[in-house]
């Protein structure tokens, strides 16, 4: 029963024959590929973008981190909410890509920024002129980092607070594929159509082995971040593999296959826990992820049984009242099964 991270999950068979595919002969190295073009016009096309760039990198952190070094200065500061997953688990990464950018945490229900506090930070901010530092972009990350997925009027309220002081806009969308079947709109709109300048399309917690996608929807930033990419350590000789992996997530709308069977299985544990009086929903279930409450008790069953899954916040422990109600996070991904839930629905109901 594995339910700690979609990053747990193994990569999809289809992913892994491509892989064995891809590594027969020859290929041009550093993104020159024959299939990063595929990969390239296909994503344009996904996304209705004809002139849109596409670089891929092995992590979300990168993905993330060379973006938002490419919209921001080192003198601004990156408006994002405080449980953004750039600001609790990139170690400090977009500030070190930026060369020194600072993170502006914002709060909002759900890890969904609030406008308003979005709107008093950026007049706040270089109140001071030459003394503060500056407005930089405004980052959003979908699904958020409490498994709330942001509509398209969300996130077109957040872009055009942004655009009206002529700020960038990212979108981390490490889960992009589970808030896009959680949602009726296409990949354009709730991106560039809803004012994203720049997109982490993500992969690996959704069936890849490791490659994520930068998408640039307006190509000036694309040299920049060449650039960026090479001196940062994350442009692969042997990119065929990454290519090759992406590739195949996008064939046959594998990504959005996978996508729908992890939205389905939370789904399934969500509708089993919520017909338990002793458990509770901290946020709502929109996508692969929940949050909830349930007591010492039924977390000790499940440790016992071999569940994995992570208390969160992490810093509480199985040692206390048996009553106590402690917090979890529960993810599934794309191969969790109808049996997994079941067994650990029957654990908690006891």
């Amino acid at each position: 029963m594995w339910f700690s991270s979609d990053n747990a999950g193994p990569a999809a068979p289809e992913v892994l024959e491509a892989l064995t595919l891809a590594n027969h002969g020859y290929a041009a190295g550093y993104g020159n590929d024959e299939i990063m073009e595929r990969v390239r016009n296909r994503l344009r096309m996904i996304f209705e973008a004809p002139e849109a760039e596409v670089f891929l990198v092995p992590t979300g952190t990168a993905a993330n981190a060379l973006a938002l070094a490419c919209l921001a200065e080192p003198w601004q500061t990156i408006y994002c909410h405080r449980n953004a997953h750039i600001e609790e688990d990139e170690c400090g990464a977009p500030e070190f890509y930026t060369g020194g950018g600072k993170l502006c945490l914002l709060n909002g229900a759900d890890a969904k920024i609030d406008p308003a506090e979005l709107e008093k930070a950026i007049h706040f901010t270089a109140r001071a002129g030459v003394h503060n530092v500056q407005h930089g972009p405004l980052s959003i990350t979908n699904v958020t980092e409490q498994g709330a997925v942001y509509t398209q009027a969300e996130i077109q309220t957040l872009t055009a607070i942004a655009k009206a002081h002529g700020l960038p806009v990212h979108m981390d969308g490490a889960r992009f594929a589970n808030a896009l079947v959680a949602t009726n709109a296409t990949p354009a709109e709730i991106t560039w159509k809803s004012g994203i300048d720049a997109l982490s399309f993500g992969g690996t917690k959704n069936g890849l082995m490791g490659v994520e996608a930068v998408i640039f929807f307006a190509p000036d930033k694309a040299w920049e971040f060449q650039l960026r990419r090479k001196r940062g350590g994350h442009l692969f000789s042997k990119h065929r593999y990454l290519s090759a992996q992406m590739e195949a997530y996008l064939t046959d709308d594998l990504w959005l296959r996978l996508a729908q069977q992890s939205n389905a299985a939370a789904g399934r544990m969500a509708e089993g826990l919520r017909s338990l009086d002793h458990v509770t929903f901290l946020h709502p279930v929109d996508a692969n992820m929940m949050f909830v409450n349930m007591p010492r008790q039924v977390h000790q069953s499940l440790h016992d049984a071999g569940a994995n899954y992570y208390f969160w916040p992490g810093d509480q422990s199985l040692d206390g009242p048996a009553n106590e109600m402690l917090s979890c996070r529960l993810v599934c991904n794309w191969s969790t099964t109808d049996e997994e839930i079941d067994r650990f629905l029957k654990i908690v109901a006891g």
